[in-house]
């Protein structure tokens, strides 16, 4: 079959793929930024296209996490949640992708005064419109904005426990990660409670940190993947460990240079990380506010770091075998990436 398709271009769109680590806020459009900003004109995000692009040049992580807080602060209506998922939905089934994990804040939609309950309504709405619509199947994660400490975590939690979304999978953690260490035991009582209610741990670290961060998650969070993982290179011992555990290593080469955290694609360490036997899967985070996409992601790693189409296959099968997926569509989506090699 590979013989059959001609371009990497074409390759990487009839490859399956599963999205484990996108934003709610990060995955908007930039025709969907512009709604909600003309929707909400007293927001601080630009109404005109050339503005907002301009807005979506970041300097650092921090400047990165003041213009996600702006646009997050124009979600402030169920059918702005909707519009989201709807909008993430309708670009990932444009880019074969069957099934996404979906990380979502509540914190901030109860901060901008949105009830629990219209949240979780406006997302089992919008995931039944995605199933039936469009094809694709989107799960929850529910993420704890680390700067909030205690406070979000409760927040977070509560909403989980409360009011989940039928499709809720996991749990999580976000944000600026030189922010958690006070809110250490918090944020561990959270995870505790979300793991005993069924949910995955499914944290980030490792990103803008160093490897005592993914210590932390795994061993105080007991992690069941971790977002990006990027500076577990950093400690021999870490490495050998996430080798012999299999970890899933959620990967986003373009986020970790759009933020700051990598000079350039050329020495993102995913080449590296592949070479140690990590359990990598390839994600897009953010992706308008870091003009990329999944299949983009896919792209990048094909020609900046010369991946061939098995190990593009074998990343995508990563990422379903990662996946919160029941057994059945596990299988038929990998007998799917599988029979494209």
């Amino acid at each position: 079959m590979l013989t059959e398709i001609t371009s990497i271009e074409a390759f990487i769109q009839a490859l399956p793929k599963v999205e484990l680590h996108v934003h709610l806020v990060g995955s908007a459009s930039v025709p969907t930024v512009l709604e909600l900003a003309r929707r909400h004109p007293d927001g601080p995000v630009p109404v005109n296209e050339r503005e907002l692009r301009a807005f979506y040049e970041f300097r650092d992580f921090p400047h990165f996490a003041e213009v996600y807080e702006a646009v997050s602060s124009l979600v402030r209506t169920p059918e702005d949640v909707a519009t989201l998922v709807t909008g993430v939905a309708r670009d990932l089934a444009a880019q074969n992708v069957p099934y996404f994990e979906l990380t979502v804040t509540p914190y901030t939609h109860q901060r901008a005064r949105m009830p629990m309950p219209a949240i979780t309504e406006a997302l089992d709405l919008a995931a039944r419109d995605a199933r039936d619509r469009l094809g694709v199947r989107v799960a929850y994660i529910f993420d704890i904005p680390g700067e909030f400490g205690a406070e979000g975590a409760r927040g977070t939690l509560d909403q989980a426990l409360r009011h989940p979304p039928a499709a809720l999978v996991g749990f999580g953690l976000a944000g600026i990660e030189q922010c958690r260490p006070p809110h250490r035991d918090a944020f561990r009582d959270a995870f505790a409670a979300a793991r005993a209610a069924g949910l995955r741990s499914l944290p980030h670290a490792g990103e803008m940190s160093g490897p005592e961060t993914i210590w932390e998650v795994i061993e105080g969070l007991h992690a069941e993947r971790v977002g990006h993982g990027i500076s577990c290179l950093d400690d021999p011992r870490l490495v050998a460990h996430l080798r012999e555990t299999r970890l899933p290593l959620e990967v986003c080469p373009t986020s970790n240079v759009c933020t700051g955290q990598v000079a350039e694609l050329a020495v993102h360490p995913l080449p590296r990380m592949l070479d140690e036997g990590l359990f990598v899967t390839l994600n897009s985070d953010d992706p308008p506010m870091f003009d990329t996409t999944l299949s983009g992601e896919y792209l990048a790693a094909a020609e900046v770091f010369g991946l061939d189409r098995a190990a593009l296959a074998a990343l995508a099968r990563n990422a379903a075998v990662a996946s919160s997926m029941d057994e059945d569509a596990r299988r038929a989506v990998i007998a799917d990436i599988d029979a494209l090699i």
